[in-house]
This record gives structure tokens, sequence and C-alpha cells, in this order.
């Protein structure tokens, strides 16, 4: 017999006590106003029995279509994707729950930490040349240009892995700016004069600086991410460009500035976690910005599966992951996506980004908050997850 449930005054109601009973088995809808013997269900509870369990909806006593059911919910933002991503959770033998309470703390967000060291003080006793145009710097004296290379991993010679040919030290816009405030670094430019040059290039040049400059004095090396789609890949403090006996240093991490004001299509942004991921590394997400107290989006609770196998359930276990649901063709915001990382971090949970595609196709990134000793911002790793 097909599960069967009503759809009384905006209520998507399980009336029938064999449909109770089978629903609250599979761990669908709550308790209505606390009788056991009667479940609400959320519009993606309902239409996933529908689509998927040839569930019956009955409105005064007459059968009604899934899109009937559906057009109720037909102008709230991003339905179809928040239905998609859940029922792509149920259909993997999963179960997900709407969040209805936002108090509850559940201390299953593990915090990534990342070792750091002070950065110790240098002085430059060279001038350099900056190029306003190009937004780089040349340090022509040899003796000293060699060693900030060496002894910091400031600049570069020649080209990318190939450090013997050129005799001059180049430094980018970042490395210069960091160098005039922190080394004592003089050049041809004032640093107001520099740092207006940068932002006719790029508007968001001070949130990017903020960063480099955030890792950088915790003695973290950061280079251009161009590469691999991103702003900045990342050294773990050591590292250093005198090879021995390596070919070259790789690094294993990759940084993303995405300050809160900004917007970005999601299809873009979800490629260069692809990308990084593809290159086997580390993406991090850095988001620069005051914080606001703007209410946050999330979608649902996820429980995943123990070792062993066996599913999470509400009646026995914590959710392990908060969902926020997405689709391929809108634009996320830098504070946006802070706040629901927010949110899912006082509920001690990491944040699942579900993304769904033109095909219905789901995509899933975990976010996990990453912790940098003395920061004044908050990092977080994105990998590509496979529930």
């Amino acid at each position: 017999m097909a599960v069967q449930f009503e759809l009384d005054d905006d209520k998507l109601l399980v009336k029938d006590l064999i449909s109770v009973q089978a629903l609250d088995r599979g761990y669908f809808g709550t308790d209505f106003q606390g009788k056991k013997n009667l479940l609400e269900l959320i519009p993606e509870e309902a239409l996933y029995l529908m689509d998927v369990r040839n569930a019956i909806c009955l409105k005064k006593k007459r059968k009604i279509s899934f899109n009937q059911v559906a057009r109720r919910h037909n102008k709230e933002k991003k339905f179809l994707a928040r239905y998609f991503c859940y029922k792509d959770w149920r259909d993997r033998g999963i179960i997900a729950r709407r969040i209805d309470r936002t108090d509850t703390e559940y201390g299953r967000s593990p915090v990534v930490k990342y070792p750091s060291k002070e950065f110790l003080p240098l002085r430059i006793h060279a001038k350099a040349m900056f190029f306003s145009d190009d937004l780089m710097a040349i340090i022509d004296d040899e003796t000293e240009g060699q060693r900030v290379y060496e002894e910091r991993w400031f600049g570069q010679y020649g080209t990318y892995k190939a450090k013997k040919h050129g005799r001059f030290l180049k430094l980018d816009a970042y490395e210069t700016l960091f160098l005039i405030k922190h080394a004592g670094l003089k050049t041809n430019v004032s640093e107001t004069q520099l740092i207006r040059a940068c932002q006719k290039r790029r508007k968001d040049f001070l949130a990017l600086y903020e960063v480099f400059e955030d890792w950088r004095l915790r003695s973290f090396v950061l280079k251009t991410g161009f590469k691999f789609g991103t702003h900045f890949r990342l050294y773990f403090p050591g590292a250093s460009p005198k090879l021995g006996n390596e070919e070259w240093m790789h690094s294993k991490h990759v940084i993303h500035v995405f300050p809160r004001e900004n917007k970005m299509l999601i299809s873009e942004w979800a490629r260069a976690i692809r990308v990084a991921h593809g290159v086997k590394k580390t993406f991090i997400l850095a988001i620069p910005g005051v914080k606001t107290e703007k209410p946050a989006e999330v979608d649902f609770l996820l429980y995943h599966r123990k070792k062993g196998g066996l599913i999470e359930n509400p009646k026995q276990d914590s959710p392990k992951f908060v969902m926020l649901a997405l689709s391929e063709e809108e634009e996320i915001g830098g504070e946006e996506l802070a706040q629901a990382i927010e949110k899912s971090k006082g509920m001690g949970l990491d944040l699942m980004l579900a993304i769904c595609d033109r095909e219905t196709a789901i995509t899933y990134y975990r976010v996990k908050r990453v912790e940098l000793p003395k920061s004044k911002y908050e990092y977080y790793e994105i990998e590509w997850k496979q529930p």
C-alpha cells in the first residue's frame, strides 16, 4: 500500500496509522503538536515521497499532483535546488532533517590546526624600483636581493622553477608592500602611491594584501596561485628556495580570498576548488572583512554514517553536518557564506555545501575551520566530498 498524506491548511500531515508507522521507521516527519500518531512533513520530504516512493497526497480527499504541492513554494529562494539536494542525500540512504533549533551545540566540528612561527625582524639595505603599470618591483642590488630571497623567500629570480635565469630579484605587489611596512624597503613610490596604483588594477587589493600579511607574519610563504585558479599558493614555515637535492619545492595548499562584500557565480567558485583538488592541493578559503549580525541561511541537518557503515539517525545520534543548498546558476556572496559558516560553527558542526547543477546532480564540499594562532581572521579548508 502506498504511503498517504494530506495537504491540510498548508500543513502536510500523515494521519493514516500504517503510513505514520512506515515513515517514522524511515525517519520522515516529526510529531505534529506532540501527537505520536500524527506526523508533519516538510515540503522536501513530501515531494521526495511522491517522487521516489510513489506516495499519494490528498487534498479534501482528492489526489493532487507533485506540481500542485510544489507550486505553493514556487517563489521561495532556490526551492528546487534545496529539494534536489535533500533528495540526493536521502537517495544515498542517509538522513537529512529540517533545522528546527539553532541553540544546540553538537560538538562535532573538528578544527584543523596549522603551525606558525613568529616573523623574525628583517631590514633591507637596498632600494627597489616599483613599476606601477606592472605592479612589480625590482631590486638590482645582487647581494641584498640574494639575501632576501634565500633567507626569507621573498621575490623570484628568472622565472618560476628556473631561478638561475636572471640576476635581479623580482617582487610582486604584495611582497613589495609587506617589505615596505615590515622590512624598511625603500622604493621610488610611497606606500600610499603603491596602494593607489594597485587598487586601480584590482579593487580588492587591500583585502588580498591583508590575508597575505596575516600569513606572512606567521612565517608562512605565499606566492601567486595563478596557475591553480586561486590567489595564492601556500608554503608552511621553514620552506626555502634553497632546494638542496630536490628539483623544486611544491606547495600543498592554495588560498582563495573571498571578501564579504563580493559575489561570485557558484560554478566559477566551485571550479577553483575542483582545480585545487585535481592537482592534490588543499583549498583554503579566506573571508576578510567585518563580521555582521545578519541571520544566516542554512537548510538541513545531515546525518551520516558511523564507523562500520551503520547509518546515523535522529533518535539515537547527533547530526554531523549542516547543509547549505546552492544551485549552479546562482551567485553567492562572501557575507552569505561567512554567515552560514559562522552558524554551523556555533552549532558545533561542519558546513556541507551542496551544489545542484543543471542536470540535478549534486556536488558536495565540506568546510573545516582552520586555526591559525594569533590570527585576526578565520580560514577554512574546503574539500570535495563524496558522501
